[in-house]
């Protein structure tokens, strides 16, 4: 009998079980006469033996064979266990003890110890996460139509789904947010539908959808006004952020920043839902709005964001980086890579490597690529090395698109620094007119360099009036008032294009214009190119 009991109850513990948690679930246990039957063996001796079950045959016989009740009664025995044995870490088993109270038929308990799992792991292991949240949908979806929570657990494991699928790649061609919606406004729920509409204006920005994006934003902004939770409007105001800030509109990026250092009131963590500190990224972002705008304060700016984000989770300390270095470095020519940067951006790799997060993963090869590129000592290789592998990875899985024009802008430049000039102008012509297509960008001034770059210095058959072309295009873009990006790019191309021209004295006026804006912005990777210029 004893025997009996236990390879039933190791049946429901799993194909690996250990003594004491039998012990636990059934009161005598007796594993010697399973081993002997060749049933099980054991493969951790001491203290702590730990059994397993010869074949998973064997194990699916004794799980089916048992009666449904006692089954459901040991699961529920195991799950009291697991909550029981260690208080601390019952999050880190939340998961574990969700299975067991599924398999018990306690579907509510169930739903809600899923969910508990999906909130634990989101800034642990991403795709576990959701693993949990699709375990708690097929449980709400399974309720009888009579239940009186069924709506509301529908839409609460839907949520999560939703505001994280930008996070796991292919695309998110079906993230279901359409029913999402449909039930978020049946039940008048407005914080869960801000979840997922936040998820999906994501996910269309990281496939470079900018301009949709921007729009969503928009909603959500107004949505987040109805609710009026400020730590949810920290949270969710990031995406709103970043939307504004990859389509270049800087007063905007300035005002939603402020607002999140504002209501953070310098709590670092307020709003921690899908980033450990939302302040830290907001001040990496508020950075970048300053220095596009001439306004002081950008450095400072940086600084804290990045030692801030530091102390906090992979995700939270790539974004940092992100937003400050690869801007700073390669979009606004607002600073040269240094001792901390490279510091920085390889601790940030490193970690991101480990944190099985492709998208973290992902900004943080950018972020060391850029600096590696930029400063232009013995690593330089690799920056393009790492460069290329990012690009690869983002276009074969799709994670975000963002990062491809990024590495084709450098990747063209260093083609014209070694004379494939006909390479260079057709891929930094390719993205830059993919920008303009798609409504524009912030890296429009960047690509615009690198096309004007090459025709000047291939200077064929119509190379100058297309740069002049190019150069007038730019000119032309919208941009908030005191942004001073394209301002002091236009100064150095067309300084470019007047010495291509032989106009010396229009050349001569130009660069000494270029080299009074750049010092007057303390723009330090401007400064030095605007230093070089005969």
């Amino acid at each position: 009998m004893a025997a009996k009991q236990t390879v039933n109850a190791a049946a429901v513990i799993g194909s690996r079980f250990d003594a004491d948690l039998l012990a636990s679930v059934v009161d005598s246990v007796d594993v010697a006469p399973l081993i002997k039957s060749d049933l099980v063996d054991q493969v951790r001796f001491g203290r702590r033996a730990e059994y397993a079950f010869r074949n998973p045959v064997i194990r699916a016989v004794a799980y089916e064979s048992q009666l449904k009740s006692g089954r459901a009664q040991l699961h529920r025995r195991l799950a009291a266990t697991i909550q029981a044995r260690d208080p601390a870490s019952v999050d880190e088993d939340a998961a574990l003890i969700a299975e067991h109270l599924e398999a018990a038929g306690d579907s509510h308990d169930a739903f809600d110890w899923h969910m508990r799992a999906g909130t634990w792991l989101t800034n642990r292991d991403i795709l576990a996460a959701r693993n949990s949240w699709r375990r708690a949908l097929l449980v709400a979806d399974r309720l009888p139509d009579g239940d009186p929570d069924r709506m509301s657990l529908r839409i609460a494991a839907r949520a999560p789904l939703c505001a994280t699928a930008f996070r796991v790649g292919g695309g998110g061609a079906e993230i279901g947010f359409d029913e999402l919606r449909d039930l978020c406004t049946a039940a008048g729920d407005k914080r869960s539908l801000v979840l997922g509409l936040n998820g999906l204006q994501t996910l269309l920005l990281f496939n470079a959808r900018r301009q949709e994006a921007s729009r969503l934003a928009d909603e959500l902004v107004a949505l987040l006004d109805s609710i009026g939770d400020s730590t949810l409007t920290v949270a969710l105001s990031m995406g709103v952020a970043t939307a504004k800030h990859e389509t270049g509109e800087m007063a905007e990026l300035l005002r939603v920043t402020q607002r999140i250092i504002d209501l953070a009131e310098n709590d670092p963590r307020k709003g921690d839902q899908f980033l450990g500190s939302p302040m830290a990224v907001a001040l990496a972002l508020r950075s970048s709005a300053r220095m596009c705008l001439g306004i002081a304060g950008w450095k400072a700016d940086l600084n804290q964001a990045n030692a801030m984000a530091r102390t906090f989770d992979p995700m939270t300390a790539q974004a940092a980086n992100y937003y400050t270095y690869v801007y700073a470095v390669a979009a606004f020519g607002a600073l040269l890579p240094d001792a901390t940067a490279l510091r920085d951006t390889a601790d940030v790799l490193a970690r991101a490597e480990q944190s099985g997060d492709d998208i973290c993963l992902l900004g943080a090869q950018a972020a060391r690529a850029v600096i590696l590129i930029h400063h232009n000592g013995p690593d330089r290789e690799a920056g393009f090395r790492l460069l290329a592998e990012m690009r690869e990875r983002s276009v074969r899985d799709r994670f975000s698109l963002l990062t491809v024009p990024l590495a084709d802008i450098h990747i063209a430049r260093e083609k014209t620094r070694v004379g494939d000039l006909d390479a260079a102008v057709e891929l930094s012509r390719s993205v830059l007119d993919g920008f303009y297509d798609t409504g524009g960008s912030i890296w429009c001034a960047l690509a615009t360099t690198a096309l004007v770059e090459a025709l000047v210095q291939r200077c064929g058959d119509g190379d100058l009036e297309q740069a002049h072309a190019a150069i007038d295009r730019l000119a032309a873009v919208r941009t908030d008032p005191g942004f001073v990006l394209h301002d002091v790019a236009l100064l150095r191309l067309r300084a470019l294009l007047a010495r291509a021209q032989g106009d010396t004295i229009a050349y001569r006026d130009l660069r000494d214009r270029y080299r009074q804006t750049a010092a007057g912005l303390g723009f330090e990777g401007h400064i030095s190119v605007a230093e070089a210029m005969p």
